[in-house]
């Protein structure tokens, strides 16, 4: 008994090192290289409370809008928000201690309405 656990050990031994790991490709966060001029954020509270806030260019300042949605016309907003221009980011900003399925049916809405760039903002840890 000793003599095939002691073979086994080995075979383990020698096998292991040629075992090449699995490599996991995970997607980073880059910065940008430049500033949007608009930028909508939608942030959600832990009461699920959704506030739709943006940013307009304007000559001196940008101009801030922030108005109270709920799950069915937060997609309108945004929509009305980007005013036909596509290009316009919207990012999502949730409180942590929210279910995650409440920010992927958000996200759904946002792109079945035919929002095209949907983010989500990040908080790099300490």
């Amino acid at each position: 008994f000793i003599d095939v656990m002691l073979v086994l050990l080995i075979i383990f031994m020698v096998t292991a090192p040629l075992l090449t790991p699995s490599v996991i490709d995970v997607p980073s966060v880059g910065k940008a290289s430049a500033v949007p001029d608009q930028v909508i954020t939608i942030e959600i509270d832990k009461n699920l409370k959704i506030v739709v806030k943006s940013r307009k260019p304007d000559k001196a300042a940008g101009t801030n809008v922030s108005q109270d949605a709920t799950m069915d016309t937060v997609a309108k907003i945004a929509l009305q928000l980007q005013a036909g221009n596509a290009a316009t980011p919207v990012v999502i900003s949730a409180d942590k201690k929210i279910a995650y399925e409440n920010v992927v049916k958000l996200m759904d809405r946002l792109q079945r309405a035919g929002v095209q760039r949907v983010g989500l903002s990040v908080t790099l840890g300490e």
